[in-house]
Protein backbone atom coordinates (compact mmCIF):
# COMPACT_ATOMS: atom_id res chain seq x y z
CA UNK A 1 0.00 0.00 0.00
CA UNK A 2 1.10 3.58 -0.66
CA UNK A 3 1.93 6.01 2.14
CA UNK A 4 -1.30 7.95 1.57
CA UNK A 5 -3.33 4.72 1.76
CA UNK A 6 -1.64 3.79 5.04
CA UNK A 7 -2.33 7.27 6.38
CA UNK A 8 -6.01 7.03 5.41
CA UNK A 9 -6.34 3.70 7.23
CA UNK A 10 -4.63 5.08 10.34
CA UNK A 11 -6.67 8.29 10.18
CA UNK A 12 -10.00 6.48 10.03
CA UNK A 13 -8.88 4.35 12.98
CA UNK A 14 -7.98 7.26 15.27
CA UNK A 15 -11.14 9.16 14.34
CA UNK A 16 -13.18 6.41 16.01
CA UNK A 17 -11.24 6.68 19.30
CA UNK A 18 -12.89 8.77 22.00
CA UNK A 19 -9.57 9.78 23.61
CA UNK A 20 -8.36 11.43 20.39
CA UNK A 21 -11.75 13.08 20.06
CA UNK A 22 -11.56 14.47 23.62
CA UNK A 23 -8.04 15.72 22.93
CA UNK A 24 -9.28 17.53 19.82
CA UNK A 25 -11.93 19.26 21.94
CA UNK A 26 -9.28 20.21 24.50
CA UNK A 27 -7.14 21.74 21.72
CA UNK A 28 -10.10 23.64 20.29
CA UNK A 29 -11.13 25.11 23.65
CA UNK A 30 -7.63 26.08 24.82
CA UNK A 31 -6.65 27.60 21.46
CA UNK A 32 -9.92 29.53 21.33
CA UNK A 33 -9.48 30.81 24.90
CA UNK A 34 -5.98 32.07 24.09
CA UNK A 35 -7.07 34.02 21.02
CA UNK A 36 -10.28 35.40 22.53
CA UNK A 37 -8.31 36.88 25.43
CA UNK A 38 -5.58 38.31 23.18
CA UNK A 39 -8.01 39.45 20.50
CA UNK A 40 -10.35 41.30 22.86
CA UNK A 41 -7.42 43.35 24.19
CA UNK A 42 -6.79 44.59 20.64
CA UNK A 43 -10.47 45.15 19.84
CA UNK A 44 -10.84 47.26 22.99
CA UNK A 45 -7.86 49.35 21.86
CA UNK A 46 -5.54 48.41 24.70
CA UNK A 47 -1.88 47.62 24.12
CA UNK A 48 -1.10 43.94 24.42
CA UNK A 49 1.36 43.16 27.25
CA UNK A 50 1.03 46.76 28.44
CA UNK A 51 3.37 46.09 31.38
CA UNK A 52 6.29 45.54 29.01
CA UNK A 53 8.61 48.51 28.52
CA UNK A 54 8.31 50.19 25.12
CA UNK A 55 12.09 49.96 24.67
CA UNK A 56 12.11 46.21 25.19
CA UNK A 57 12.50 44.37 21.82
CA UNK A 58 9.01 42.89 22.09
CA UNK A 59 7.63 46.00 23.74
CA UNK A 60 8.87 48.15 20.85
CA UNK A 61 7.09 45.89 18.36
CA UNK A 62 3.85 45.84 20.35
CA UNK A 63 3.94 49.61 20.87
CA UNK A 64 4.38 50.21 17.13
CA UNK A 65 1.65 47.68 16.35
CA UNK A 66 -0.67 49.40 18.80
CA UNK A 67 -0.29 52.65 16.86
CA UNK A 68 -1.29 51.14 13.51
CA UNK A 69 -4.92 52.04 14.13
CA UNK A 70 -7.54 49.84 12.53
CA UNK A 71 -4.88 47.32 11.45
CA UNK A 72 -4.26 46.56 15.13
CA UNK A 73 -8.01 46.23 15.69
CA UNK A 74 -8.34 43.99 12.65
CA UNK A 75 -5.76 41.57 14.07
CA UNK A 76 -7.94 41.35 17.19
CA UNK A 77 -11.05 40.61 15.13
CA UNK A 78 -9.16 37.97 13.12
CA UNK A 79 -8.07 36.25 16.35
CA UNK A 80 -11.57 36.28 17.84
CA UNK A 81 -13.16 35.09 14.59
CA UNK A 82 -10.67 32.21 14.35
CA UNK A 83 -11.38 31.32 17.98
CA UNK A 84 -15.16 31.34 17.53
CA UNK A 85 -14.89 29.23 14.37
CA UNK A 86 -12.88 26.66 16.35
CA UNK A 87 -15.64 26.40 18.93
CA UNK A 88 -18.37 25.70 16.37
CA UNK A 89 -18.23 22.03 15.25
CA UNK A 90 -19.21 22.77 11.63
CA UNK A 91 -16.54 25.46 11.20
CA UNK A 92 -13.60 23.88 13.03
CA UNK A 93 -11.61 23.27 9.84
CA UNK A 94 -12.04 26.86 8.67
CA UNK A 95 -11.08 28.10 12.12
CA UNK A 96 -7.94 25.94 12.18
CA UNK A 97 -6.92 27.20 8.73
CA UNK A 98 -7.39 30.86 9.76
CA UNK A 99 -5.70 30.29 13.13
CA UNK A 100 -2.57 28.66 11.72
CA UNK A 101 -0.78 31.58 9.98
CA UNK A 102 -1.53 33.88 12.92
CA UNK A 103 -0.08 31.57 15.56
CA UNK A 104 2.92 30.63 13.39
CA UNK A 105 3.69 34.35 13.04
CA UNK A 106 3.45 34.80 16.82
CA UNK A 107 5.70 31.78 17.36
CA UNK A 108 8.40 33.03 14.99
CA UNK A 109 8.21 36.51 16.54
CA UNK A 110 8.62 35.02 20.03
CA UNK A 111 11.79 33.18 18.99
CA UNK A 112 13.13 36.18 17.06
CA UNK A 113 13.06 38.48 20.11
CA UNK A 114 13.32 35.69 22.74
CA UNK A 115 10.11 36.85 24.41
CA UNK A 116 9.50 34.59 27.38
CA UNK A 117 5.83 35.61 27.54
CA UNK A 118 5.05 33.33 24.60
CA UNK A 119 8.27 31.41 24.03
CA UNK A 120 6.76 28.30 25.58
CA UNK A 121 3.05 28.68 24.79
CA UNK A 122 3.36 29.72 21.13
CA UNK A 123 5.09 26.52 19.86
CA UNK A 124 2.65 24.37 21.84
CA UNK A 125 -0.24 26.28 20.27
CA UNK A 126 1.26 25.72 16.82
CA UNK A 127 1.45 21.98 17.49
CA UNK A 128 -2.12 21.91 18.82
CA UNK A 129 -3.24 23.76 15.68
CA UNK A 130 -1.44 21.23 13.47
CA UNK A 131 -3.20 18.42 15.35
CA UNK A 132 -6.57 20.01 14.61
CA UNK A 133 -5.68 20.38 10.93
CA UNK A 134 -4.77 16.69 10.77
CA UNK A 135 -7.81 15.73 12.83
CA UNK A 136 -10.01 17.46 10.26
CA UNK A 137 -8.15 16.01 7.30
CA UNK A 138 -11.37 14.52 5.88
CA UNK A 139 -12.54 18.10 5.22
CA UNK A 140 -9.13 19.68 4.67
CA UNK A 141 -8.25 17.21 1.88
CA UNK A 142 -10.56 19.04 -0.53
CA UNK A 143 -8.44 22.20 -0.44
CA UNK A 144 -5.09 20.38 -0.67
CA UNK A 145 -3.32 20.22 -4.07
CA UNK A 146 -4.01 16.55 -4.73
CA UNK A 147 -4.12 15.06 -8.22
CA UNK A 148 -7.50 14.28 -9.71
CA UNK A 149 -6.76 10.58 -9.21
CA UNK A 150 -6.57 11.06 -5.42
CA UNK A 151 -9.01 8.90 -3.49
CA UNK A 152 -10.83 11.18 -1.10
CA UNK A 153 -11.94 9.64 2.18
CA UNK A 154 -15.26 10.25 3.87
CA UNK A 155 -15.51 9.88 7.63
CA UNK A 156 -18.83 9.02 9.19
CA UNK A 157 -19.27 9.44 12.92
CA UNK A 158 -19.26 5.97 14.53
CA UNK A 159 -22.22 4.73 16.53
CA UNK A 160 -19.82 3.79 19.30
CA UNK A 161 -16.33 5.18 19.95
CA UNK A 162 -13.39 3.01 20.95
CA UNK A 163 -12.25 3.59 24.53
CA UNK A 164 -8.78 2.12 24.07
CA UNK A 165 -6.32 4.59 25.57
CA UNK A 166 -3.59 5.58 23.04
CA UNK A 167 -0.61 5.35 25.38
CA UNK A 168 2.06 6.08 22.77
CA UNK A 169 0.26 9.16 21.47
CA UNK A 170 -0.23 10.76 24.88
CA UNK A 171 3.28 9.77 25.93
CA UNK A 172 4.44 11.68 22.85
CA UNK A 173 2.29 14.66 23.86
CA UNK A 174 3.81 14.70 27.36
CA UNK A 175 7.33 14.29 25.96
CA UNK A 176 6.75 17.16 23.54
CA UNK A 177 5.55 19.43 26.34
CA UNK A 178 8.59 18.49 28.45
CA UNK A 179 10.95 19.21 25.53
CA UNK A 180 9.34 22.60 24.89
CA UNK A 181 9.61 23.49 28.58
CA UNK A 182 13.24 22.33 28.63
CA UNK A 183 14.01 24.52 25.62
CA UNK A 184 12.22 27.43 27.29
CA UNK A 185 14.44 27.01 30.37
CA UNK A 186 17.74 26.05 28.71
CA UNK A 187 17.34 26.94 25.04
CA UNK A 188 19.06 30.32 25.21
CA UNK A 189 22.06 31.22 27.35
CA UNK A 190 20.97 34.85 27.35
CA UNK A 191 17.43 36.19 27.54
CA UNK A 192 16.31 39.84 27.55
CA UNK A 193 13.64 38.95 30.13
CA UNK A 194 10.80 41.35 30.89
CA UNK A 195 12.55 43.74 33.28
CA UNK A 196 16.04 45.00 34.08
CA UNK A 197 16.16 43.20 37.44
CA UNK A 198 15.03 39.88 35.96
CA UNK A 199 17.56 40.24 33.16
CA UNK A 200 20.43 40.89 35.58
CA UNK A 201 19.44 37.96 37.75
CA UNK A 202 20.50 35.43 35.09
CA UNK A 203 24.07 36.79 35.28
CA UNK A 204 24.38 37.29 39.06
CA UNK A 205 26.36 34.13 39.76
CA UNK A 206 28.27 33.86 36.48
CA UNK A 207 31.80 34.78 35.43
CA UNK A 208 30.38 37.18 32.83
CA UNK A 209 28.43 39.24 35.32
CA UNK A 210 29.69 42.66 34.17
CA UNK A 211 29.18 41.86 30.48
CA UNK A 212 25.73 40.50 31.30
CA UNK A 213 24.75 43.66 33.14
CA UNK A 214 25.84 45.71 30.13
CA UNK A 215 23.63 43.54 27.94
CA UNK A 216 20.69 44.17 30.26
CA UNK A 217 21.30 47.92 30.30
CA UNK A 218 21.54 47.88 26.51
CA UNK A 219 18.10 46.23 26.34
CA UNK A 220 16.19 47.90 29.16
CA UNK A 221 17.83 51.35 29.49
CA UNK A 222 19.22 52.13 26.05
CA UNK A 223 16.52 50.44 24.00
CA UNK A 224 18.96 48.53 21.77
CA UNK A 225 17.85 45.71 19.50
CA UNK A 226 18.43 42.15 20.63
CA UNK A 227 21.14 41.58 18.01
CA UNK A 228 23.03 44.79 18.79
CA UNK A 229 22.93 44.10 22.54
CA UNK A 230 24.12 40.55 21.99
CA UNK A 231 27.01 42.03 20.01
CA UNK A 232 27.87 44.25 22.97
CA UNK A 233 27.83 41.20 25.24
CA UNK A 234 29.96 39.05 22.92
CA UNK A 235 32.51 41.84 22.48
CA UNK A 236 32.77 42.21 26.25
CA UNK A 237 33.50 38.54 26.93
CA UNK A 238 36.18 38.17 24.24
Amino acid sequence: MSAITNFHAYYLKIKTNRWYWLFSIFCRVTLAAGFIAAGMVKILGERFASGLSIIHPMGTYLEALHHTGYYYTWIGYAQVIAAVLLLIPRTVTLGAILYFPIIVNICILSFAVRFEGSLMTAPLMVLANIFLLVWNYDKLQYVLPFKRTHNYIVFEKPKKYSLKFPILFFAGVVATIVLVIAFFIKGYDIMPRNSLSDCKQQFTETSNKDAGYEFCKCIHEQGGSLDSCLEVYNDAIR
